[in-house]
C-alpha cells in the first residue's frame, strides 16, 4: 500500500504545481485579474511542501516525481484546456509513469 500513498501524494503534488503555474498563465496570457497570483502563489508553496513529505532521497523524490507532472498535465490538456492528448501524448505520459514506478519502487540494498 505504500505505492499506492506515494502516488497519491505525487498526484496531489502536481495539481499543485500545475495549478500554480495555470493561475498566472491566466493573467498574463488570458487577461484575468492579478489576484489570481495570490492563490498561485500560495499553491507553489503547497506543491514545494508536498515534495518535503516523502521518505526518500530528494533527488530521488524530484526525478520520479517528474514522471508523474508528465502524466498530470496532459490530463489537464485533456480535462482543463479541453484537448484530447493524442496517442504519442498517452504513450509518452506511460512512459513517463514507468519511470517513475521504477525510480521509486524498485528494490535498493541498505
Amino acid at each position: 500500500m505504500p505505492e499506492l500513498k506515494t502516488l497519491g501524494l505525487f498526484l496531489i503534488t502536481a495539481l499543485a504545481e500545475i495549478v500554480g503555474c495555470y493561475l498566472p498563465y491566466l493573467w498574463l496570457r488570458e487577461g484575468k485579474s492579478i489576484w489570481l497570483l495570490l492563490p498561485a502563489a500560495l499553491s507553489l508553496m503547497a506543491f514545494a511542501w508536498l515534495l518535503t513529505l516523502h521518505p526518500t532521497a530528494s533527488g530521488r523524490v524530484y526525478a520520479a516525481y517528474g514522471g508523474v507532472y508528465i502524466f498530470s498535465a496532459v490530463m489537464w490538456l485533456w480535462l482543463v484546456d479541453g484537448i484530447r492528448p493524442s496517442t504519442w501524448d498517452v504513450v509518452g505520459s506511460l512512459v513517463a509513469v514507468l519511470g517513475m514506478a521504477i525510480i521509486m519502487f524498485a528494490p535498493r540494498s541498505a
